[in-house]
């Protein structure tokens, strides 16, 4: 997928504020525009189906339904969605099983900025 930043939508789905808040402005610095949030997985799983964002970065631990079971949900849904997983140290065997279900990609916590915005270059062209 290679699509214009100003045009793309993304969804940030973590229970933490402080992360949502973080990856907001790491995302607004990049070039995008439209930043949705969700605060669990049940959450991201309805706002992905209002929205259908461009790129969704889904924690893997949250309540109410796991980062790996909304994945699930809306892989089903949508099979050509990138979902890129946050993940911290600790939760491995989740991140295989998002792997398996279909992870376009990975991300470590804490998200390092430039990690962030080296995986973005491989998913959009940045406007000149």
């Amino acid at each position: 997928m290679e699509k214009n930043i100003s045009k793309a939508k993304v969804l940030v789905c973590d229970d933490s504020m402080m992360v949502r808040n973080k990856m907001k402005k790491l995302l607004t610095a990049y070039g995008f525009t439209q930043i949705f949030e969700a605060s669990d997985g049940a959450q991201a799983v309805e706002k992905f189906a209002d929205i259908v964002p461009d790129v969704t970065f889904m924690d893997i631990v949250m309540p109410e339904l796991s980062g790996v079971e909304a994945l699930k949900l809306i892989k089903t849904n949508s099979p050509d969605a990138v979902v890129i997983m946050a993940t911290s140290v600790g939760t491995v065997g989740n991140l295989s099983e998002a792997i398996k279900l279909g992870a376009n990609d990975f991300l470590q916590k804490p998200v390092d900025e430039e990690q962030l915005y080296k995986l973005l270059d491989n998913y959009f062209k940045k406007e000149a």
